[in-house]
């Protein structure tokens, strides 16, 4: 008799005020197998994984680790049958050391029930010595960064005995040069049969990490399939229900003058400098590798990383580097990769986040004129279509699509000319990314000249009117429309990006159709 699956969801159901987020939802997680689970925010997957971690009672529906079934829905209930959880907000306790977080709840203590600090230290080491982390269990957690947390909150998850492991949203606030720590973890406990289910919005990911993928939209499981029936396209066909290329609005260039030009800019003292220009309504794409100084640029220009030499023109007027506040009263806006970190404050609300850069506008003798700041946050989030229960609700309570949003607003409370964005869709999903081109694109229109980050490839070449390809700092390529409409558009750019294609005597490559 064959064993029973590691974990077995059969028709599970939740609904909340009389809305019901998870339609009898049925799937199967082999032992030593990992499954994507993908969709929009909303579509049901945190309710899933809270079910089967215990944190959720479903309405109706059963889930058996094992072939047992969890009858007390509580988390204590799931961890004793092995099922633990990574949520995607972490929660350590900074100002403890690794082996005090591992150890929390099931301290060791000597015979005279003392804690046994040497003894719990020395575990801790050699859990991590398992996943090659080398690092001191004797370290305070906030040494640590985000990537090394999570790989520490795993540790600590699989040592308490876990045989089926929840991720959610495991590399989301993670950088890309330390997603492949984490991959590496996650191969590893797939050799030693845990049985994992994950969620993300990164299409790559799922290439690179699962066996399987299933798809909920509006509380529905719609798709599920082995990894080698499932592309990119297909999937994300499964979770907007529309084609990807129904995501970027219609290729309609219409520019006029030059709005930001940027002339021998030389972001590294002594090292390459880069030239280029924006029209007005156009959008500009830089692509290529992750740290081939990609953000260095777009920062650089805004004044937020310091610049050596060049000069910076925003419509024919010179404008003074490296003052950011002399930047923004120019109209040009940035919008972070790290929109918690750098972006946001999550523990204010929308309308103090959605006029934080241009504050001093909304003042009067040094006092906040409350309708003339209310009514300029309430135009700006209408015209992206923020979904809130008002400009009261703390910005960190949002979903991540609409937390970019109140970003992207917060800077059309004041008339601005440029735009300046780096990985503007980075932790949205897919839905909502095409609001967010829809946006970005409508701003093009109004006559903004836009220039963005991505490592996302299909965003950009769908979005861009031009990419210029950056390599170690310098401007290596450009590709306009017409070559980003040709089939090998993308082999092109990571060629470009990666230095297979060499550059004509010193000068960037410039590639048309």
């Amino acid at each position: 008799m064959s064993e029973a699956p590691a974990l077995t969801v059969r028709g599970v159901s939740k609904s909340y005020g009389g809305v019901t987020v998870l339609h009898s939802a049925s799937l199967t997680v082999p032992a030593g197998h990992v499954m994507a689970l993908a969709g929009e925010n909303g579509a049901g997957k945190s309710t899933l994984l809270k079910i089967v971690s215990g944190q959720v009672r479903p309405d109706s529906g059963e889930v058996h680790v094992y072939g047992t079934q969890l009858t007390q829905h509580d988390p204590i209930s799931a961890r004793r049958l092995g099922v633990a959880i990574v949520p995607q907000e972490l929660a350590p306790y900074p100002d403890l050391t690794i082996y005090e977080n591992i150890f929390v709840g099931r301290e060791i203590r000597n015979r005279a029930g003392v804690l046994d600090r040497p003894e719990m230290a020395k575990q801790a080491r050699e859990m991590l010595d398992v996943f090659e982390l080398d690092i001191d269990s004797r370290w305070q957690m906030n040494r640590l960064s985000v990537a090394l947390v999570q790989i520490v909150e795993i540790a600590k998850a699989t040592t308490w005995g876990a045989r089926v492991l929840l991720l959610d949203e495991p590399t989301s606030a993670i950088p890309d040069h330390e997603v492949g720590r984490l991959y590496s973890v996650v191969h590893r406990l797939r050799e030693q049969g845990v049985a994992m289910m994950y969620t993300t919005h990164r299409m790559a990911e799922i290439q690179e990490l699962a066996d399987s993928v299933a798809v909920l939209r509006d509380g529905h499981l719609v798709f599920e399939s082995d990894i080698a029936g499932a592309d990119e396209a297909t999937i994300v066909h499964a979770m907007v229900g529309r084609d990807m290329e129904a995501l970027f609005p219609g290729q309609t260039i219409s520019t006029g003058p030059v709005r930001l030009e940027v002339r021998d800019l030389q972001v590294i003292r002594g090292g390459p400098s880069v030239s280029f220009e924006v029209r007005q309504g156009e959008i500009l794409g830089i692509g290529g590798l992750v740290g081939g100084g990609r953000t260095e640029i777009i920062e650089a220009v805004f004044g937020v990383r310091r610049s050596y030499d060049g000069t910076i023109t925003i419509d024919g007027e010179p404008l003074e580097r490296n003052r950011i506040d002399a930047t923004i009263r120019r109209g040009v806006a940035f919008v972070p990769e790290d929109r918690k970190g750098a972006g946001l404050v999550p523990s204010r609300s929308v309308l103090d986040n959605g006029s934080l850069p241009h504050l001093r506008s909304f003042t009067l003798g040094g006092w906040i004129r409350p309708l003339v700041r209310r009514n300029a946050v309430e135009k700006a989030t209408a015209s992206v279509n923020l979904k809130c229960r008002g400009l009261g609700q703390l910005v960190g309570t949002l979903s991540g699509g609409n937390q970019q949003k109140v970003v992207l607003a917060r800077w059309l409370t004041q008339e601005g000319c440029v735009l300046l964005l780096d990985e503007p869709t980075r932790g949205v999903d897919v839905g909502a990314r095409g609001e967010i081109y829809r946006i970005i694109r409508d701003l093009a229109s109004y006559g903004l000249a836009v220039v963005f980050v991505s490592s996302d490839m299909p965003e950009l070449i769908g979005l861009s009117h031009r990419v210029l390809v950056v390599r170690a700092g310098k401007i290596v390529g450009e590709l306009d429309r017409e070559a980003l409409d040709l089939s090998d558009a993308q082999e092109q750019i990571f060629r470009l990006a990666s230095g297979q294609t060499l550059d004509v005597f010193g000068e960037q490559v410039v590639c048309t159709g």
